[in-house]
């Protein structure tokens, strides 16, 4: 259930961050998913202080690589072999300038 991931979360920046967590300098990117509009969910993020930054759902400027890009690029290297992240991201800058 959602919320219990939420608490998993929170768990993890208490113990992770505690300066973050006592001083409220994180906040949770809130998407507008189905999972997230709730009232009992809202009224988790609200007692834990949780500050939430929303944003409009469909909105096409928002992640348009998402639609256009990251498809095309993962076309092209599908397959391949890797040794490792700096070889994956010289290949995935080259197929980027290609593109």
């Amino acid at each position: 259930m959602y919320s219990d991931t939420l608490r998993l979360l929170w768990d993890e920046v208490r113990m992770k961050c505690p300066e973050k967590e006592s001083t409220n300098l994180w906040s949770l990117l809130y998407d507008n998913a189905p999972a997230h509009r709730p009232v009992f969910v809202r009224g988790l993020l609200s007692k834990s202080n949780v500050t939430t930054q929303e944003h409009n759902p469909y909105s096409p400027d928002l992640a348009i690589a998402d639609f256009y890009l990251f498809p095309l690029l993962k076309s092209t290297l599908k397959g391949r072999c890797f040794c490792d992240a700096i070889d994956i991201m010289k290949n995935a800058t080259e197929e980027l300038k290609r593109l």
